[in-house]
């Protein structure tokens, strides 16, 4: 049948991600206790030693060549494994199979098998595989942390507590880019309603003192953040992926919906925890809070994160009890100023129809980030709204951009006859995909100033 000869396409996926410390058995026999954490958990105990022994054997090998820069990739025909220490000795290892086409043969005989090495990116599953250690720590802390405060045993059961759930959470065919730049997405406010915020987290924060550092953010943008920025950086990442995405569904739900969360006491505005108690007036609610590691002057200090909620405007903080009475009703009226600056931020950007280009913009300094390509991003899903070809050129630029420090400009056209452009100037990068087959070298030159003077006029890119 012809639905029987059609080829299969696999996308990337996680085969292997363990953690060891080649320290911990250095003598013959002792090989297990090196393996702290191993994923998936049911293979067999010679395989996973045998697995980690390479892995310490191709990171020695390569530190003859480099002792400062050991291997951080392993190319093989069917597999890539990503090497990252993030801590000395301590080594975290993901292992993903390659994307793979399934091609059939007639006469019955077995379907030829090609893999596609070459579609997988460095720069992209290295990003993973560090943002995988950053949530850890923004939730355990360090390794060595765990290790002063319990020993291996203790260290163990933290990393088995926490990847067992957080891989589930990987979806690497979904990863590109933004994976690479982990920024962040500002919403751009008018002066008065920013200073109405900025007075109002003063306020806050003057009022209760058990609060440390605080994060507004309007739906999934951030306003303002008090943290340092690679703290901000993982945290964001954390509740635009993982705690908002979880809280919108019973919001969306109808009023007499069972999935809509109790709202009992707070009928005089819309505020609610999404970390914590869900509802206050109840005698038996538990105030537990989750706890987070953040930098501090003399390494890191241990903090509660409560994020509250008011309509589409979140707010973050570490620890609070009267926060209800104080942020609700105040927020329920920021939330409706910041939703009216929305609404003209749209009129001004014009009707939606289909544009002429799409780019992704990173600013290095302030993490700032800008994506017309991306239409949702979470845990779970990325849609984009551009060929995952063209996403792999945007990839290949980046890594041509990573490689120099000077700024320049790429400019390719794709198979498809799309262009594709990336500009670096001044830590800043622009990517920008035109969809203008018919347009010459020049032509392509021209649009992408005109797009640089409408939506980043006040950005200086190189000529």
């Amino acid at each position: 049948m012809a639905s029987g000869m059609q080829e299969k396409q696999y996308t990337p996926s996680l085969l292997s991600f363990f953690i060891y410390n080649p320290t911990f058995g250095p003598r013959e026999g002792e090989e297990e206790k090196k393996i702290l954490f191993y994923h998936p958990s049911d293979v067999e105990k010679n395989e996973k030693i045998r697995n980690v022994g390479l892995c310490e054997a191709i990171v020695q090998f390569t530190r003859t060549f480099c002792p400062t820069k050991p291997a951080k990739s392993l190319h093989t025909q069917k597999n890539r494994q990503f090497f990252f220490e993030p801590e000395d000795n301590f080594w975290i290892v993901m292992v993903v199979r390659n994307p793979m086409v399934e091609k059939p043969n007639k006469d019955g005989k077995p379907p030829t098998i090609e893999y596609q090495e070459d579609e997988i990116l460095d720069t992209v599953y290295g990003a993973v595989v560090r943002q995988c250690y950053s949530m850890y720590k923004l939730f355990n802390g360090t390794f060595g942390r765990a290790m002063e405060a319990g020993g291996v045993d203790l260290l163990t059961q933290k990393l088995e507590k926490f990847f067992y759930r957080y891989l589930q959470t990987l979806h690497l065919q979904s990863c590109d880019l933004l994976d690479v730049f982990g920024g962040i997405s500002f919403f751009p406010l008018d002066k008065m309603t920013y200073l109405k915020i900025q007075s109002f987290v003063n306020r806050v924060e003057e009022s209760l003192s058990l609060i440390k550092y605080t994060a507004f953010l309007y739906n999934d943008q951030l306003i303002w953040s008090g943290l340092e920025q690679d703290d901000m950086r993982i945290l964001y990442k954390y509740l635009t992926t993982s705690l908002f995405p979880r809280h919108s569904e019973p919001e969306l739900a109808g009023r007499d919906s069972p999935l809509r969360p109790e709202v009992a006491g707070n009928l005089l505005h819309y505020g609610r925890f999404l970390t914590g108690p869900t509802n206050l007036k109840d005698p038996e609610a538990k105030f537990r809070f989750p706890k987070i590691f953040v930098s501090a002057e003399d390494g890191y200090e241990e903090l509660h994160l409560i994020v509250y909620k008011s309509l589409n405007l979140t707010l973050t903080r570490d620890f609070c009890e009267q926060l209800d009475a104080l942020v609700g009703p105040q927020l329920t009226l920021l939330a409706s100023d910041i939703c009216e600056q929305f609404t003209i931020n749209r009129r001004i950007s014009g009707p939606e129809k289909e544009p002429q280009f799409k780019f992704i913009y990173f600013n290095h300094m302030n993490l700032a980030e800008k994506s017309t390509i991306h239409m949702r991003k979470t845990a779970s899903v990325c849609l984009t709204s551009v060929h995952p070809d063209l996403m792999k050129i945007l990839g290949d630029i980046n890594c041509d951009f990573a490689r120099v420090d000077e700024d320049e400009e790429i400019i390719v056209k794709a198979m498809t006859d799309y262009w594709v452009v990336g500009k670096k100037s001044d830590q800043r990068e622009l990517y920008v995909i035109l969809n203008q087959k018919n347009a010459n070298l020049i032509e392509v030159n021209e649009e992408v100033k005109r797009l640089c003077a409408t939506q980043f006029n006040n950005i200086f890119f190189l000529d």
